[in-house]
């Protein structure tokens, strides 16, 4: 019997898509490229940020949006990002996630001025945040309970150990070619994953998810987007200033409401009995691990 991969589909009863052992090396590769993209932009852009200031004739303000930008699309959006995959596919979003985030860079690399880049970073991190839960949940649903722990755990090794390459590669970069380079660097290792993707990772979904909690998506991306601008903003303006104090109020009360609207609504965004499972909740945890040094990172960079 072939074992049904989403931890989902096995609490439903119903068969999911079969794993098969040759493709789990690739399903590894894929997903361990694609969300390195992510995090790598998420540090090598800082190594680029004083020759593009000074390319593009910026000021302070306009390079640290070039950071913030990123960040703040990406962490407003992430949960709607997973959502998305459990509905229409999760390959499906992860290689719209790569291409969005292709495109962007391309874009960033030809940038003529800051407020086009500033827009290509933000446009980035939407990719960003179709791509990065959709990695996690391809490895959760293409393989089995035995073989899952394993898998996370040399995602987010090589994920680590990307990201901190990110700063070499990016100072290698600068130093021997330009700047515009930390940007196109990505589409070769894009066209990759998408080509690994289509070829080697089945297409699963959640059999949970029947159509898309627009108040919940809408609630939880303001809730984030709130946490993530007066995080931000802290680190210039100080935890007393009425943005920073007033967008951390909004981002949590909206957070509150939206740990309410899950657990009424038919079809949630984010099932909350989903914590009830130990691995779904580890690997949550871990994510939140790597993603908290690498915002606060990017957000204390001068």
């Amino acid at each position: 019997m072939k074992p049904p991969c989403d931890e989902a589909v096995i609490r439903s009863g119903r068969d999911g898509s079969p794993c098969r052992a040759k493709a789990g090396p690739w399903i590894l590769a894929a997903t361990i490229l694609g969300s390195s993209l992510a995090f790598i932009d998420s540090t090598v852009v800082n190594v680029a940020l004083p020759a593009l200031q000074a390319s593009l004739h910026a000021t302070i303000v306009d390079v640290q949006w070039v950071v913030e930008s990123y960040g703040l699309f990406l962490g407003a959006l992430i949960l709607v990002g997973g959502s998305f995959g459990d509905l229409f596919g999760r390959r499906l979003m992860f290689v719209l996630g790569v291409a969005i985030f292709a495109i962007a860079s391309a874009i960033c690399g030809i940038a003529s001025g800051i407020h086009q880049l500033i827009i290509a970073r933000s446009i980035q991190g939407l990719g960003a945040a179709f791509l990065v839960p959709g990695s996690l949940a391809i490895i959760s649903a293409s393989f089995d309970e035995k073989a899952r722990g394993q898998a996370i755990g040399t995602w987010s090794g090589f994920t680590a150990i990307t990201t901190a390459i990110g700063p070499v590669v990016g100072g290698w970069l600068v130093e021997h070619a330009s700047w515009r380079w930390v940007f196109f660097i990505n589409l070769p290792l894009a066209a990759m994953v998408i080509g690994l993707s289509l070829w080697h990772i089945p297409e699963s979904r959640s059999v949970a998810a029947r159509r898309i909690d627009w108040l919940g998506a809408l609630v939880g991306t303001l809730g984030l987007g709130g946490l993530v601008v007066g995080f931000i903003e802290s680190t210039n303006l100080g935890w007393s200033n009425p943005l920073v104090f007033g967008s951390l109020t909004v981002g949590i009360a909206d957070l509150v409401v939206f740990v309410f609207i899950e657990s009424t609504v038919t079809s949630p965004m984010v099932p909350l009995t989903l914590f009830r499972s130990g691995s779904f909740s580890a690997a949550n945890l871990l994510t939140l691990f790597l993603y908290v040094p690498l915002e606060f990172s990017s957000s204390c960079s001068p």
